[in-house]
């Protein structure tokens, strides 16, 4: 329906300032204004501007989509509850993920879509999109304004009693430094405080070292000289919910060098024979060291290019990693396999000194 069919009456009304043909008046440029002011091109309706009928349908699609957004926030909260953190499922073409996350992002993603989407589509059809021009002017106020501005800021604290009342100004400024304290406290619903778990591994005394590729226990003989061998904890398997966690700390890589050519007193006392066992975690940024120069002893982070010499003591010989690997402390047990006698001395990975 064009505004030609509708009645006149019906119409809203023009700007003021237009001519008999309904465009707006554009001014004779003279010695001062060179310039014509063009004015603002003529309105035109929309037809929900016209028709009550498609502004109602209008109305119609913003509630829904406000409803929709609503359901899916309340899909969203039944998703954070019903659905285990554990379970997956297989979306095409992204392949296995986690059902929750998935479930989180899509409902939270609606609920937040739906809200833009009603709010445009509320102000670009029901909305008054008629243009309005306004003459400019200054700022700044005059410097009568401002100083009845200061004299009444002075008038109301004098009136409110604030600097002869100490004992309400006192517990009011009180009560407003202690209210924060209480979303601090919501902060504590995050998680149970880590405690020291950052400075223990799954290694204990008596856990055999199982190799990573072969997952059997290891023996020396199967450790040669020049080898580069990447073990893990008794008991930890793949299919643990807490296997990428663990691994992350408890990750080894095994490699055997002649105990003459071992210069650590320290190392070689922990070793086995000329094995040694040292955290496969860089200590720099966390990545998982795999390259080994077995003529030099010298191990390489693939990220940075941190080197460390595993015939001293894992120390740093080259790039940005703080402090050398940890060792572990290995023996072997009555069946002739290897095992671990303890824990790591310190934190694997980056960041010790700031895990204290």
């Amino acid at each position: 329906m064009s505004s030609q069919d509708i009645p006149e009456e019906n119409l809203p009304a023009e700007h003021a300032g237009r001519d008999e043909h309904g465009h707006d008046a554009i001014s004779v440029p003279d010695d001062k204004h060179p310039f014509a002011d063009p004015g603002l091109p003529p309105h035109e309706h929309r037809v929900q501007d016209v028709d009550e009928r498609a502004a109602k349908r209008s109305e119609r699609s913003v509630a829904l989509l406000f409803t929709v957004s609503m359901l899916a926030t309340v899909a969203f909260i039944a998703a954070f509850v019903a659905i285990p953190v554990d379970k997956s499922v297989f979306i095409f073409p992204l392949g296995h993920i986690s059902a929750l996350n998935f479930a989180l992002g899509m409902t939270l993603g609606i609920a937040l879509f739906c809200i833009g989407a009603g709010a445009v589509h509320w102000a670009r059809t029901l909305m008054s999109d008629v243009e309005v021009a306004d003459e400019r002017h200054a700022i700044a106020a005059t410097p009568e304004v401002r100083e009845k501005v200061f004299a009444d800021f002075k008038q109301g604290a004098k009136e409110s009693a604030l600097g002869r009342r100490k004992l309400i100004r006192n517990t009011m400024l009180g009560a407003l430094t202690l209210v924060p304290l209480s979303g601090v406290v919501l902060l504590r619903d995050l998680g149970p405080l880590p405690g020291t778990k950052l400075r223990h591994t799954l290694w204990s005394k008596g856990k055999l070292l199982v190799n990573m590729n072969t997952n059997e226990p290891l023996r020396p003989s199967d450790v040669a000289v020049g080898s580069l061998t990447f073990a893990k904890p008794e008991g930890l398997e793949e299919h643990d919910h807490e296997f990428q966690n663990e691994i992350a700390k408890a990750a080894l890589m095994i490699v055997r060098i002649q105990p003459e050519n071992i210069k650590d007193k320290r190392e070689l006392e922990w070793s086995h024979e000329g094995i040694v066992a040292y955290s496969k975690i860089c200590t720099h940024v966390g990545c998982p060291i795999s390259l080994y120069e077995q003529q030099t002893h010298h191990v390489l982070c693939p990220c940075h290019q941190s080197t460390f010499d595993l015939s001293d003591g894992a120390r740093v010989i080259f790039g940005p990693a703080g402090h050398a690997l940890p060792q572990l402390r290995i023996g072997v047990n009555d069946e002739g396999y290897l095992e671990a006698l303890g824990d790591f001395e310190e934190p694997v990975g980056p960041a010790f000194w700031e895990r204290g």
